[in-house]
Parts: C-alpha cells; structure tokens; sequence
C-alpha cells in the first residue's frame, strides 16, 4: 500500500486532517475515521514540557516513527525547518521523513532565529527546490508541503507571502501552506494565486464549507487540540482549588472506552 499515493489523492477535495501529539492520542484519532493525519511540532513539544522550537530533529523522527507505527493511516509530519538551514539538509530532512515511514511533511521559511524569523527569499526557494527533487527521487509517493511563515512571525505581508508561495509551487511543492491566515478572504486570494492544493490552519470562526468554498484542499489543526486538551486540564484544575467540586468528570471520555481502544493491539 504507496501511503503517500492515498495522501496525495485525499488532495483532490477538501479534508481535514487532525494533529495527535503521541500514541494514545494517535490511536484515538484513527477511531474516529479521519482520512489521514498530521503531527505537531508544538503539540509534541509541549508534551514533552517544552516550548515549540526546543525538539531536536532526532527526537521529532523518532516521535515520527512512533506515530506511524501506532497507524494504518498516511501521516505527514511538521518537520519544520528540517536538519539544518541549507538547501543539501532539507533535501536530507526528505529522506529521513521517508526512513520514518511518513507520506508526507512540510518544511518552512522559519529561520529560528527571532531577530530574522525568515529566510531570504532566494534561500528559501533553494531549500524548498532541493526538498522537492529529494521527494521526487524516494521509491514511494511523497507529498511535500512547503510553508510560509510570514504570517506567524509577525509579517503580515500577503504579496510576499503570495510571491513565496508561487515560487515554492515553481520549485516542486507538492502542497502550499501560508499558516497564521486571519479570514476566509484571504485563504481565496491565495488559493486563486496558485494551482497546487493549499492547506490552512483551522480557527475559531472557519467552517470546512467555507474554506471548501474558498478553494482550500486541506485543512490542518496545528496543535489546536493539544491547546484544548490543556486548556480542559486547567478548567478542571480550577474548579477543583477554586470550587472544591469535581463535576469536570461528567465530560470526560469514559475509563471502558479507552481500556477498550487501547487493548485492541494487545495480543
């Protein structure tokens, strides 16, 4: 089974693709029937107690193959900026995404450096041209997502976006993903600047229809659900100091559905 021919042809309509952070939560999103899924370079980290950017790249492959083995399902990884910042160490993240059994993963802009979050323009259409001839090169379907960070670092440049987004497609970008778009209008704009499918990052106030609507294929979470899952931890956590009750376990998933999920691979 070519995973990443599955993934590649989930991009002819509009899915969503949810973001686990570990095993359990792997597990509990392939139960619910979901086409695919993605990780989460900040969901992950803060599992680990961590902010986002702080997981070495070794760590992150290895919670890749974790993933992928806890799955019958594609998974691409956010990789972010791969193994390094040339052009010769993202064509190598590629390979070691593929070794991790992933369909897919993106790289971005992203420098990591908060005094020039990103890269030169030229620079990064190398990176994204060198990742996109290593795909190419794999044995199996492999869908590259290259991504422009201007938004999520404070540059709120939609031109530039758009005119890094055109060359990243130019270059070999199987996928194209601007995170951080504010509103619907823009997400059409950038889909109508581009033939490839573009992903977004879900928000309080989008629908599936009206990013469908606006011409985007794939529709990520981020660590969207990992900040949910904190933010119920600490409403209980509150309620216990503060109101001395516990009825946050009304809400809760039910200990037998979960002792039965996860005895399913237990031989």
């Amino acid at each position: 089974m070519d995973k990443g021919k599955i993934f590649r042809d989930l991009h002819a309509s509009t899915f969503v693709i949810p973001n686990p952070w570990d095993v359990g939560t792997t597990k509990l999103l392939t139960s619910f029937g979901f086409k695919a899924l993605a990780t989460t370079s900040a969901g992950f980290a803060f599992s680990r107690g961590l902010p986002d950017g702080a997981v070495t790249f070794d760590a992150m492959i290895h919670h890749c193959r974790e993933v992928t083995a806890a799955t019958h399902l594609p998974v691409s990884a956010d990789l972010e900026r791969g193994k390094g910042d040339s052009a010769e160490r993202a064509a190598e993240t590629i390979f070691a995404a593929e070794a991790a059994g992933l369909a897919g993963c993106s790289i971005e802009d992203h420098t990591g450096d908060p005094d020039k979050p990103i890269y030169d323009f030229s620079h990064a259409v190398e990176r994204v041209a060198a990742a996109a001839e290593a795909a190419r090169a794999l044995r199996h379907d492999f869908v590259f997502t290259a991504r422009a960070e201007n938004f999520l670092w404070g540059r709120n440049d939609l031109d530039d976006t758009i005119k890094r987004l055109q060359a990243f497609e130019a270059a070999g970008a199987d996928v194209l993903y601007a995170p951080g778009i504010a509103d619907i209008e823009t997400a059409r704009i950038i889909c109508s600047s581009v033939r490839k499918p573009v992903n977004v990052l879900a928000k309080p106030g989008f629908s599936i229809a009206d990013l469908a609507q606006a011409g985007v294929k794939r529709i990520s979470l981020g660590s969207g659900l990992t900040n949910f899952a904190f933010g119920m931890l600490e409403t209980a956590v509150r309620e216990i100091q503060q109101d001395g009750t516990f009825s946050y376990a009304r809400a809760a998933m039910p200990f037998g559905k979960l002792q039965t999920l996860f005895s399913k691979d237990m031989a």
